[in-house]
């Protein structure tokens, strides 16, 4: 696990004459060249106008006595000049080269953004500095990609066309594999695992197992907010059952939230097995209404962590009724299931997890931190006090005792049960070569080489939701993210180690609290406007800034970056 440091606050915004920003007035003002307003402009860059460096806040954010309701950590970001970024933390963040890595970090051109961000139409447009950029979407069918014209990375596509479609289910998927109509496809079922590896035409290739399906509560919503009732369903369940039933090989039982592959998931004692006869007897001692019935609610989409999302459901409804506890299935809609989620609108939820990247911030902070969102209702405080000192705790050995702790803590009050890690695949035809498998769900398009078609067609389990990538956290439409923007680092084309993309190098002082960025000084976005320092200050201002007039995305959640950083500057204070 690479060690690099985490947390900043309520961040300083350097904007240029390109872009100044305040967090406190949402004001924006712009003066870089314009962007034609598609995503495959072909205009002429205009004449930059003067650079001139300038602070996000005027004055760092006092971390010692921060805004009212701000949780941040981070204090202030700079343009210290043309090509150079520097953050300020809060703290010391082991993990920040791999969140400033991560899809939803991708840099947008600030005046484009500008322009697009009011009437969401950066939602469906994208002006990137990636390998490819979107040349059209048709709803409910299809995502064109094209290859970026103006790309001057080390990623450059093979394939100059991508296109994007969607199933809703592994069956389906795989009949257009079969039928020579996809060239690779996302999440084969374990039961047609088989069927591919049996095809001569097919190929069948593993992703790492990286994933927690979990059974979620909102610990605040009757008879959940009752942590005996929490602690007895937590033996009541069958793992074992879920898992040999649903998910194929490299799937097992989940004995702690994260993965024994990320340092620290399986610190401390093993989540506890199932004993339905002394969890009834739990529930009759902690008062439980038997009478009533209790909604559970799940999404129909097929995920890295899922192989089958309604089987799995009624399994679980099986299983409480074998409690002695009526269970009610709601099959929500894939598009807003994660906004509701994590809003906190289900009392009872099945939901899952792939990792973005190898460190247990990304695992707990992600869902219990300080700047989580209320999936689970009201955060512990006992625990999200021992997350924050583990994430800025630089020493490994240190850090694993502090997870060991964070485990204990998560399989005391219960605001999630584990159920299993699955492992997964892709599947492609035998002449398509490239296919990265990516443990995080990020497969790169331009490796790829569709044997001699000019395009590559991709099946993936739903429809794109939104590109505005720092608003967005569903895998489907990151994934699409990862190929069409380029964030300052970037995770290494089907691996997991953060590299560095529209920054050369980014190094911290001593104590991890001042990351300084160096930029590339070749870089245009696709239609042909120059990156500079003020386009890295514009696109965390919008996602980080709740009064940023460019802080609008399509559900106006921005759940990764609070998640990511601890918190929203300018948040409504509850």
């Amino acid at each position: 696990m690479s060690q690099k440091p985490r947390r900043l606050a309520p961040f300083a915004l350097l904007a240029t004459a390109a872009i100044a920003l305040s967090a406190c007035s949402g004001a924006a003002a712009t003066a870089k060249p314009t962007a034609a307003p598609t995503s495959a402009a072909t205009a002429a860059p205009a004449t930059a106008a003067p650079f001139t460096a300038q602070s996000y806040p005027a004055a760092a954010v006092d971390c010692k006595n921060p805004p009212a309701g701000y949780t941040g950590e981070l204090s202030q970001i700079k343009a210290v000049d043309q090509y150079t970024v520097e953050f300020t933390l809060c703290q010391g963040d082991v993990a920040f080269l791999d969140k400033i890595a991560f899809a939803t970090q991708g840099i947008v051109d600030s005046d484009w953004l500008t322009k697009h961000a009011a009437d969401k139409s950066a939602v469906r447009l994208t002006n990137g500095t990636g390998p490819y950029m979107l040349k059209e979407w048709v709803s409910g069918d299809h995502l064109t990609l094209v290859a970026n014209p103006n790309y001057s990375g080390a990623n450059k596509p093979i394939s100059p066309t991508v296109i994007i479609k969607w199933s809703d289910t592994a069956a389906k998927r795989l009949q257009e594999l079969q039928a020579g109509t996809a060239d690779f496809m996302d999440n084969v079922s374990p039961d047609d695992a088989k069927t591919v590896k049996g095809d001569a035409s097919l190929q069948l290739i593993p992703r790492p197992a990286f994933t927690t399906l979990f059974l979620g509560f909102n610990v605040d919503a009757a008879p959940w907010n009752n942590e005996k009732v929490r602690q007895a369903l937590a033996i009541g369940i069958d793992r074992d059952r879920l898992v040999n039933t649903f998910e194929g090989p490299g799937s097992t039982v989940a004995d702690h939230f994260a993965p024994c592959s990320v340092a620290g998931g399986c610190e401390g004692a093993a989540w506890p097995a199932a004993d339905v006869a002394k969890a009834k007897d739990l529930l009759k001692a902690a008062g439980f209404d038997f009478s009533k019935s209790y909604d559970l609610y799940f999404r129909p989409k097929v995920r890295q962590y899922v192989a089958n999302p309604p089987g799995v459901a009624q399994d679980l409804q099986a299983q409480f009724a074998t409690l002695g506890i009526k269970l009610v299935l709601h099959q929500e809609d894939n598009a807003a299931y994660i906004t509701n989620s994590a809003a906190g609108k289900y009392p009872l939820f099945l939901l899952g997890w792939t990792g973005d990247y190898p460190d247990m911030t990304n695992w707990l902070d992600y869902h219990f931190g300080i700047g989580s969102a209320k999936r689970f209702g009201a955060h512990f405080t006992d625990l999200t006090d021992l997350l924050t000192k583990a994430s800025t705790t630089v020493d490994p050995a240190a850090r694993l005792v502090l997870y060991g702790q964070a485990n204990a803590l998560i399989a005391q009050h219960v605001p999630a049960i584990p159920l299993y890690h699955a492992g997964n695949a892709l599947a492609a035809r035998a002449d398509t070569t490239g296919v990265l498998p990516s443990a995080i769900g990020m497969e790169p398009f331009w490796t790829i080489t569709p044997g001699t078609r000019t395009q590559v067609v991709f099946q993936q389990n739903a429809e794109t939701s939104g590109l505005f990538c720092g608003d967005e956290s569903d895998g489907d439409s990151l994934r699409n993210c990862y190929n069409i923007y380029d964030p300052l680092y970037q995770f290494k084309a089907g691996g997991t180690e953060a590299i560095p993309d529209l920054a050369t190098q980014c190094t911290a002082n001593a104590g991890g609290t001042v990351w300084t960025c160096t930029l590339r000084k070749d870089v245009k976005f696709a239609d042909g406007a120059t990156f500079d320092a003020s386009d890295v200050v514009a696109t965390y201002a919008a996602l980080w800034d709740v009064k940023n007039p460019n802080h609008v995305g399509n559900a106006g959640s921005f759940d990764y970056f609070p998640a990511l950083f601890g918190g929203l500057l300018n948040a409504p204070v509850k």
